[in-house]
């Protein structure tokens, strides 16, 4: 792919990755380039997995082996041993990129099995099971994306605050707007920004992106809300996030922009600006230009204003589809439609509101629970620093409402929180099940282990004198 070391020749006398030298960024793309291609003499191009800590080192792999049109599989170096036997089992790679990533003692059948169409990149989503598969995208499904953000946003160049993982289309997203558009980047963990470690920049003249989590411990610093307040604008996204965050975020005069989007759509395809949000908007926002969104019914059938239904995605951004599988093996077009797992509605001025997840519905007693709208009541007691929702099953009532929950102190117990949402949420929708937990099981991007919880909820139910208790 000659476009990005055409990218690259572009930003070679430029400072655009602060905190490193940029010069040796290049040098060292190139002799991954030059590696790659020797690699490749006589023989198909080599599957490649990117596991690097060091940001410099994965970006440069990811350039190099863009521009030798290998395949690429795009891994988190944390993952732990049975994650990574899965991934090499699957993905029978000819060459890691990993340093320090500590790999399991994996044996494969040689040669290497071949793949259709060299150039894809495979990008990992876990969904809400947990279990790893590759989204099959392009650089041109990629630079798509790119393309209706930098419209969406006003044609300038796109400096990013970048402390999301690079592995996930979220830290990558940002890296390719920067990259692409004659942006600055800055690559910190979250954990320096929470010491304070930050930069001596203007923020205002850089967007960065959070999931809500992330949102949250800002707004419980008081130098850190400061802060986030001077960027240009905070992207928010990953998980929905509940109203009294939102509010909080307004009433810190944050710049906030909620986002919806997925890694098979590489990032978001709505946003909303951050006018609009700091004006009392709540929703998700308007579309991007190089996507189109609609609602529809279980159907297909086209939903009009106010009407909930699943949110149906069209974009050139759109994945290929997972690998190993493709529509056609000669396919190098974004599937033609993508069906979500998301409930929403387009209001009456064109705005996106999420619902919640189809998938994640509880019927409890014939009655239809979305849980987005119990956890965002029990966020806004202030009771609980997170929560989850979920429905688990029963003999009388089919399922039953279940939240667990961190409690923000010693004090906060069930018998509190009931009659706090009392007069907030319709009796069916009440938790019956109530669980504390030190910690909800979530990923990086702040999205919760379904597959865990449900582990975790059951070995409650199951133990005698456990922390599982029932309204009465």
């Amino acid at each position: 792919m000659e476009e990005s070391l055409t990218y690259l020749q572009q930003r070679a006398n430029h400072d655009w990755l602060m905190g490193y030298d940029s010069k040796q960024f290049h040098i060292l793309t190139e002799q991954f380039f030059q590696q790659l291609t020797q690699f490749s003499q006589g023989r198909i191009r080599p599957k490649i997995i990117i596991a690097e800590q060091n940001p410099q080192r994965f970006l440069a792999a990811f350039l190099a082996a863009v521009a030798a049109e290998c395949p690429i599989f795009l891994c988190n170096p944390n993952w732990v041993q049975q994650e990574w036997q899965f991934v090499l089992e699957t993905v029978q790679p000819d060459l890691i990129f990993g340093q320090g990533v500590n790999l399991p003692n994996t044996q494969y059948p040689i040669p290497n099995t071949q793949y259709p169409i060299p150039n894809h990149i495979m990008i990992p989503t876990g969904g809400s099971s947990g279990n790893i598969r590759f989204a099959i995208h392009t650089w041109e499904t990629l630079m798509a994306s790119v393309r209706g953000f930098h419209n969406y946003f006003g044609g300038q160049s796109v400096n990013s605050f970048c402390v999301l993982p690079l592995y996930h289309v979220s830290g990558l997203m940002q890296f390719m707007r920067s990259f692409t558009t004659g942006g600055r980047l800055i690559i910190q963990s979250f954990k320096q920004v929470e010491a304070g470690e930050n930069f001596n920049i203007n923020p205002g003249e850089f967007f960065i992106s959070l999931v809500p989590t992330q949102l949250q411990r800002c707004l419980q610093n008081t130098q850190l809300t400061h802060w986030l307040s001077r960027f240009q604008t905070v992207l928010l996204g990953g998980a929905p996030a509940w109203d009294s965050l939102l509010e909080q975020a307004r009433c810190n005069n944050i710049r906030l922009a909620p986002t919806y989007g997925m890694t098979e759509t590489a990032s978001q395809v709505v946003t909303l600006k951050p006018e609009d949000f700091l004006a009392g908007n709540n929703s998700c926002g308007q579309i991007l230009p190089h996507a189109k969104v609609t609602i529809r019914s279980s159907t297909g059938e086209l939903l009009g204003t106010n009407q909930t239904g699943m949110i149906t995605i069209q974009a050139n951004s759109l994945a290929l589809g997972y690998y190993p599988s493709i529509r056609n093996e000669s396919e190098t077009t974004p599937i033609p439609h993508l069906k979500s797992d998301d409930l929403g509605f387009f209001d009456d001025r064109g705005y996106l509101n999420v619902v919640g997840r189809s998938s994640r519905k509880i019927i409890t007693g014939g009655e239809n629970v979305y849980p987005a709208e119990v956890e965002a009541a029990i966020q806004a007691t202030q009771l609980v620093r997170d929560v989850c929702v979920t429905g688990i099953a029963d003999r009388y009532w089919g399922q039953v409402v279940t939240a667990i929950y961190v409690p923000q102190s010693e004090t906060v117990s069930p018998t509190l929180l009931q009659a706090v949402l009392k007069d907030k949420l319709s009796k069916y929708k009440q938790p019956k099940h109530w669980v504390p937990v030190a910690s909800l099981p979530r990923n990086a991007q702040g999205k919760v282990d379904y597959e865990k919880l449900k582990t975790l909820v059951m070995t409650c139910l199951e133990t005698p004198n456990s922390p599982l208790q029932r309204s009465r």
